[in-house]
């Protein structure tokens, strides 16, 4: 019996062959934290009374989700973060180098590795071929502390795509319209393996929004094999001696199997308070809003900020919209900067913040107030995830949030 992507690479750090709903124990390749979940973290390894990490050079804490902190509660959970670092060697990725899942496709995992992070996005590095998935906070402590970890292997749901997208359709809309179709607990606990020859046409930064977004549809993680694109995208980033490519097997066996002709897919929007609430832009002409956030590791990488920029040049945001924007790391600042696009956005009336999940998490930088309307193109809209729960949050790609911007309702031209 053959195996899935997920289970080759799952067999390979079990030291054995697994199948789908086998409990085992696997080696971890990185382990990740952030400041909302490491103090936690630290506190669970303390309590295990280790004197080291196991591998301090790839265990990873960032600041990033209150970044820069917005009050002193949260500075002291900062702390705690920065005090292990120094006493425990662990890398710190700090105020401003940007957010923890695009930090980590940047510098830290690689192809047919194993990725535990303490934050349900961890997801996103599943695009660079590697098995990555979220777990709790003393599940990571245990990682780090032991190098291993245990789970059920995932049963996997392959999901193939073809055609062409129509003009200015992103992988954002595929992913809603999966989403969609299968609902936000359709895919509980299971692998989604992306192929296809719309996904193999498709640029890196496609597949992290799609794989970023695996976990809005319930599932372990988003995997998709690894190829000459991400070879580029590790050479680029200085790791392309840590390209490995792993196959499923021909006779890989799937609990379904997804077709989506890439063709037939609209502009779509998730409407408030559920990932799976989605509906086409033409259905949402009359919805007008009062911010547009572009940012976030769903969509905060350069390739969206030229997306966004390209129609905001030589325009000016509708005056009763607030737009913010916010690189996904230092590096996409960086690279925004260098090609003009901060200028761009300025001269357009945005508003810039700092590398970070700012308003997405609703903890600081762009809170909504009662009964406010935000379009962005975050990956969730609970009730409350901008921080207010009588707020309402779209969700969408930064194609539709541009437009949106500028016409002061929901649009896609």
């Amino acid at each position: 019996m053959g195996l899935t992507l997920a289970e080759k690479i799952i067999s390979e750090h079990a030291g054995k062959t697994v199948h789908a709903g086998e409990l085992v124990i696997a080696k971890v390749d990185v382990c990740a934290v952030q400041d909302g979940t490491g103090p936690l973290t630290v506190q669970e390894f303390k309590k295990l009374g280790k004197k080291e990490l196991k591998n301090p050079e790839r265990t990873i804490l960032f600041i990033d989700h209150a970044s820069p902190s917005p009050r002193k509660e949260l500075s002291n959970t900062h702390m705690v973060l920065r005090e292990f670092h120094k006493e425990y060697g662990a890398v710190l990725s700090d105020v401003g180098a940007g957010v923890c899942h695009q930090r980590l496709i940047e510098s830290f995992v690689n192809p047919a590795e194993i990725l535990v992070g303490a934050d349900s996005h961890t997801c996103t590095s599943g695009a660079l071929g590697a098995f990555a998935t979220g777990m709790g906070s003393t599940d990571i402590a245990v990682a780090m502390a032991l190098g291993k970890t245990w789970l059920k292997v995932p049963a996997t749901y392959k999901i193939v795509v073809n055609g062409s997208f129509k003009e200015g359709i992103c992988s954002k809309d595929l992913m809603l319209y999966l989403i969609g179709r299968i609902g936000a607990d359709g895919a509980t606990y299971k692998a989604l393996e992306f192929c296809g020859e719309t996904i193999e046409n498709m640029s890196m930064s496609e597949r992290f929004t799609l794989a970023n977004m695996a976990v809005e549809a319930g599932a372990k993680c988003g995997l998709f094999i690894a190829d000459e694109k991400t070879r580029a995208f590790l050479k680029e980033h200085g790791r392309e001696d840590k390209y490995k490519q792993i196959l499923p097997d021909a006779d890989a066996v799937y609990e379904k199997v997804i077709e989506i002709n890439a063709e037939e897919i609209p502009h779509i929007v998730s409407c408030p308070h559920t990932v799976d609430n989605t509906r086409p832009v033409s259905e949402l002409k009359d919805v007008k809003v009062n911010q547009v956030f572009i940012g976030t590791c769903t969509n905060g990488r350069i390739e969206d900020l030229r997306t966004a920029a390209k129609i905001l040049k030589g325009k000016t945001v509708h005056p009763d919209v607030r737009m913010l924007i916010s690189p996904a790391s230092k590096q996409v600042f960086q690279q925004a900067l260098k090609e003009g696009l901060i200028d761009i956005f300025v001269d357009a009336n945005a508003a810039i913040l700092a590398p970070g999940c700012g308003p997405c998490v609703g903890v600081h930088a762009g809170i909504l107030g009662d009964g406010e309307v935000c379009l962005a193109t975050q990956n969730r809209n609970f009730q409350g995830r901008m921080g207010n729960t009588k707020g309402f949050i779209y969700l969408a790609s930064p194609y539709v949030a541009a437009y949106t911007a500028l016409r002061g309702h929901i649009a896609a031209e």
